[in-house]
């Protein structure tokens, strides 16, 4: 545990930093600061080790595909699009695909990067990429031992109306299918239009 001398960081200003925790997974930093105002005050900051990445999947039949499990820290359920996490520096396409098919089953011979964003920008650096993927194959799922997951094949619309609904709350899943849905809206709910305006990774 080390402290860090003085940084400028926008209107913040840095004194000290040190390590308070850490595990596999993120580390958790104790800063002393002065705020914009100029007072001195605390900040604690998570820094993951992981890009999280989510996945939506599509078929030709324009069903999507949700993974329902326990939320430990929340202590409840959840329905989410397929998702994990990708060791900073590492393809995040390639987390996609291969989550996608450990969680449920699916290949997709087409990958598109739909959106980034940044889920809990107050307290920590984790950010996350929203990929679309679409030409779908099923094979066996190939969950870890520590998962226990449940999957189900719904309507993309009936995704939304999960959102909308407040039966998905999981951050990655609200924004990446809400999304999507104003693409397609934007399309006339054309596919191939909102595939023709992402990048294929």
């Amino acid at each position: 545990m080390t402290d860090r001398p003085l940084k400028q960081l926008g209107p913040w200003q840095q004194l000290s930093c040190r390590e308070v925790y850490q595990n596999p997974w993120l580390r958790l930093e104790h800063h002393e600061v002065l705020t914009p105002a100029g007072t001195p005050g605390i900040y604690g900051k998570i820094c993951f080790r992981n890009t999280a990445v989510g996945v939506i999947p599509v078929d030709k039949d324009g069903h999507t595909f949700l993974v329902g499990q326990y939320r430990y820290p929340l202590e409840q359920y959840s329905w989410e699009i397929p998702e994990g996490g990708c060791p900073l520096g590492t393809s995040t396409a390639a987390t996609a695909r291969r989550e996608l098919a450990e969680e449920t089953g699916l290949r997709a011979r087409c990958l598109y990067r739909l959106m980034s964003l940044h889920t809990t920008n107050s307290v920590s650096d984790e950010s996350a990429e929203v990929f679309l993927a679409l030409d779908l194959e099923q094979g066996t799922a190939d969950t870890e031992e520590t998962e226990d997951i449940s999957v189900k094949r719904v309507p993309l619309g009936e995704a939304m109306e999960m959102v909308l609904d407040g039966n998905i709350t999981d951050a990655i899943s609200v924004a990446g299918l809400l999304k999507l849905q104003v693409m397609l809206s934007a399309a006339g709910g054309d596919l191939d239009a909102v595939v023709a305006r992402l990048a294929t990774v």
